[in-house]
């Protein structure tokens, strides 16, 4: 999973610093350092257009297809299904194939997925075609904070922050931009959705070189990382492979996979429903497209700035009560005056909704080592993907049953209470490592 365990199992002899300048000199490693960059820029870009774009056309695409209102509810629970079955995958697929390869099949399938699933006829197509692009977004999900932290050990907070802040741009500009493009191309939804998938294809150009440079960023040279600190393995500091963690052991890990479940929750009932509530509140298409973007947008600045702020504070529990006041508040005003209001309870659950990218730094702060954080990333975002799954359709199914969004908006309130606890427990200053090997 890490950089210890890929050249391990790949390349046996183990190099020395010397060596490894030589196959990587100078300003070969500048390069690819420099692709790295952009193939996580392009990559975040695309982890969530295939989902917010949906959410644009959900009516749309429901009265094309046929679907009921429980249906299209479990059509918004797909992803987070995606996310914890294929993204506990994503350690062991690297380990194999290099984390490089891995992500750049996941921008192939996330392409092919969204070129295949508007055209493909009927609900259970698409919701395969669907599938085969959320299983490129689940390996790259769980990759990112391990690239992030092999490649720039030293700027966690910063690299983070940059990779979070393209994820919701991209977010942002499928939710904008999707209605207005669809009838700018005729006012077909098919069209609308299928025009993402260049952006994927796009994305899989920088990871190319990578993996015929063999600079992958979990394999690539340990002349490029820093000694072991705080402890680490001995085994570790001579190339070993390091024994795998227990990580169930840690209370740490469980709160932050809690955590996680409960954020992405929010996060995919707003994806996939909000702009539907702004229109049943009356509210034009158009302008609930918007108030989507800007729920989606201001994770933009925010997810550059909270990464930063997370990383300079020992426990993250501040943060977590701020962005969940917020959402409170959101969702309040979303039940009282979802009309009225709109522009000011999309900004607020826009800032609650960057609980996301401070719960991929914490994944970085809370394990010490590569391994540690390839398995904590695996676990977090597997379970917590888990934990999501019945958010949305449990949604879609008290609206059809209700009549209206009262319900729904009432389970969104109540979830956030143990989002904000859970958050104050993983945001302690404590290890998986250190908690996996205390606990018996």
């Amino acid at each position: 999973m890490t950089g210890e365990e890929t050249r391990t199992a790949m390349s046996p002899p183990i190099r020395s610093s010397a060596q490894d300048a030589e196959l990587h000199p100078p300003a070969t490693r500048a390069w690819l350092t420099r692709a790295v960059i952009i193939g996580i820029v392009l990559t975040a870009l695309n982890l969530r257009p295939a989902i917010t774009s949906l959410g644009a056309l959900l009516e749309e695409v429901r009265d094309g297809l046929g679907m009921s209102g429980s249906f299209a509810g479990l059509l918004t629970s797909v992803p987070p299904l995606c996310f914890a079955v294929f993204g506990v995958m994503a350690p062991r697929l690297a380990r194999r194939f290099g984390p490089a390869a891995v992500v750049c099949a996941g921008m192939v399938a996330i392409a092919a997925g969204l070129v295949i699933r508007p055209f493909a006829g009927n609900t259970a197509g698409f919701l395969v075609a669907s599938a085969l692009a959320l299983m490129g977004i689940a390996v790259s999900n769980v990759l990112m904070p391990v690239i992030v932290k092999r490649w720039f050990p030293d700027r966690v907070g910063s690299m983070t922050g940059l990779y979070s802040m393209a994820l919701a741009l991209g977010t942002a500009s499928a939710a904008a931009v999707t209605v207005p493009m669809t009838r700018a191309l005729g006012g077909s939804w098919h069209a609308g959705l299928a025009v993402w998938a260049g952006l994927a294809a796009v994305a899989v150009l920088p990871w190319i070189p990578l993996v015929r440079a063999r600079g992958t960023a979990l394999s690539t040279d340990a002349a490029s990382a820093p000694a072991p600190t705080h402890g680490a393995s001995s085994a570790s500091a001579a190339g070993q492979e390091p024994s795998p963690l227990r990580i169930t052991r840690s209370r740490t890990a469980w709160a932050l996979a809690v955590f996680f479940g409960l954020q992405a929750t929010a996060a995919y009932i707003t994806m996939g429903w909000m702009a539907q509530i702004f229109r049943d509140a009356g509210v034009p298409a158009g302008t609930a497209g918007l108030l989507l973007a800007v729920t989606m947008v201001m994770g933009v600045p925010l997810a550059f700035v909270i990464p930063r702020l997370a990383s300079r504070l020992p426990s993250q529990g501040p943060i977590v009560v701020a962005l969940g006041v917020c959402g409170l508040v959101g969702y309040a005003g979303l039940y009282l005056a979802p009309a009225g209001g709109a522009w000011a309870w999309a900004l607020l659950l826009g800032i609650a909704n960057c609980a996301f990218p401070l719960a991929l730094t914490m994944v970085g702060m809370r394990a010490r080592t590569g391994a540690g954080v390839a398995q904590l990333s695996a676990f977090a975002q597997s379970t917590g993907y888990l934990i999501s799954i019945p958010g949305p359709l449990l949604v879609g199914v008290l609206y059809q049953h209700s009549g209206g969004w009262g319900l729904p908006i009432a389970l969104m309130a109540g979830l956030m209470i143990p989002q904000i606890v859970v958050g104050i427990l993983a945001g302690r200053d404590r290890t998986v490592e250190d908690e996996a090997a205390r606990r018996p």
